[in-house]
């Protein structure tokens, strides 16, 4: 059995983007409530996550991002005692509400935190339950659900912090991470691995050519078993020679054949399945070390037991 880590934090709830929103808090409930009655919970280290070093962010984004959610933040904070909107709309698909930027602060901070414990050797890996999401927030760049990229922050501050030379970065959500990608693009210290259906939001990634990205664009209604193919011909071999010294998970469970943000066919044991192959490549390389978030999942069932899957795997249950 492994020692895994499961950071979260109440402020991951208080952000919210509107009623009706598929990005919503009810989605950490659901995991929450899978894993109480699964049992697997117990198995799990509880830690609560902190609030993110502004300079760590800033490892992976621009100054201006960072003043510019949180000048936002400030903004709607104002308004609400004068009566004004309760939120603030970044796009099309994104808003903020006055408990945003701190959201965002703990869901970073809990990928940095994790990275410490793990890289300490108090936790074997880690899961991180946290809101809002990060995979499509660029470096300069708020979008899709997303304010800070959480993984890719992570990723850097392994490198910058804890004299890593090589990551890899492993995305399985159904949307391509646009924003990984922006922030990774050409540094050879990091391998970014990923799947994703295309064309589908946000309709990039299938024409990358970084030589550390290996971007695999599948068409909506792939199968679980053609990913797993697919995995294994593309990704551990390019994983296997990188030899990351650490790995760290994008894990969107959207790929989910009940959701309904996408149209793949994966389910529970084919996210069991991509786990282990990743804790295998861990294992042989890095010690074991992985840090892995939460990016999509929005059928709140299969997301989850899809995050069940995939700590029963991280937990060696």
């Amino acid at each position: 059995m492994n020692t895994t880590g499961y950071f979260t934090h109440a402020d991951c709830w208080k952000h919210e983007m509107g009623a009706g929103h598929p990005e919503c808090p009810e989605r950490l409930d659901a995991i929450e409530a899978q894993l109480l009655a699964s049992g697997v919970g117990q198995s799990l280290k509880r830690r609560e996550a902190p609030v993110a070093a502004i300079g760590d962010i800033e490892l992976a984004h621009d100054r201006m991002l960072v003043a510019a959610i949180r000048g936002l933040g400030d903004q709607l904070a104002d308004d609400l005692l004068a009566g004004g909107p309760s939120h603030v709309q970044i796009d099309p698909d994104t808003a903020m509400n006055v408990h945003t930027w701190n959201a965002a602060l703990r869901a970073a901070g809990a990928v940095l935190a994790a990275t410490d414990a793990v890289m300490a050797g108090e936790l074997d890996n880690a899961f991180c339950a946290v809101r809002p999401p990060g995979h499509h927030a660029g470096r300069g760049k708020a979008m899709g659900f997303c304010f800070f990229n959480n993984i890719a922050i992570a990723a850097k501050y392994a490198l910058a912090r804890h004299g890593l030379k090589r990551v890899a970065i492993v995305d399985f959500d159904v949307h391509h991470g646009n924003g990984t990608e922006d922030i990774i693009r050409g540094d050879d210290r990091i391998l970014m691995v990923s799947f994703f259906q295309h064309p589908l939001f946000p309709f990039s990634g299938a024409d990358s050519s970084a030589p550390n990205m290996v971007n695999l664009p599948v068409p909506a209604h792939t199968r679980g078993m053609d990913v797993r193919e697919l995995i294994e011909m593309m990704w551990i071999p390019r994983l296997e020679a990188f030899r990351p010294e650490m790995v760290f998970i994008s894990a969107g469970f959207d790929a989910h054949r009940e959701d309904d943000l996408g149209q793949m066919n994966l389910n529970e044991q084919d996210y069991a399945w991509i786990t282990e192959r990743i804790a295998n490549v861990a294992r042989r390389h890095a010690r074991g070390r992985i840090v892995s978030a939460l990016e999509g999942g929005y059928s709140h069932g299969a997301l989850g037991r899809s995050v069940e899957a995939h700590l029963r795997v991280l937990a060696d249950l």
